[in-house]
């Protein structure tokens, strides 16, 4: 019975990422310009670099590789922030490129969270942090 069910979890995961996946390919970017962009709209266009890894997954060096073809295409800019931490910030081209290009998916999930009762959506939050809590417990046992 848990093969059945962790399957139909890969499964469903998978297609949740190939649905994101299909949405960068249709705004022309790549999944890690979508996860930055995705963040730095999130948060009014300004957040940490470590805060974007942290929220993204995504690996620093790759996250400092699209950070560093953003700035270059103008999208962003960067500021010293406290230590060696560096602060990403739209632009005002950037501004309307994320609103272009970001806004849609952010307006999409908003729609379906406002679908779910509150209930729904903190039962979602709890059980999505009970299965990353015992996955990382048990990698950590065992890899």
């Amino acid at each position: 019975m848990h093969f059945l069910i962790a399957a139909e979890y890969t499964a469903l995961a998978g297609e949740i990422n190939a649905l994101y996946h299909e949405a960068a390919v249709k705004a022309g970017i790549s999944d890690s310009v979508q996860n930055i962009l995705y963040v730095l709209y999130e948060e009014n266009g300004r957040a940490p670099q470590s805060a974007i890894a942290h929220r993204t997954g995504i690996s620093r060096q790759t996250i400092n590789s699209a950070i560093r073809k953003l700035e270059r295409d103008g999208i962003v800019a960067l500021e010293p922030g406290k230590g060696r931490n560096t602060i990403v910030c739209l632009t005002e081209a950037g501004q309307c490129f994320a609103k272009e290009k970001i806004a849609p998916l952010f307006s999409i999930e908003n729609q379906i969270w406002s679908e779910w009762t509150e209930d729904e959506q903190r039962e979602y939050l709890r059980l999505t942090k009970k299965y990353r809590d015992a996955l990382r417990r048990h990698m950590k046992e065992t890899l």
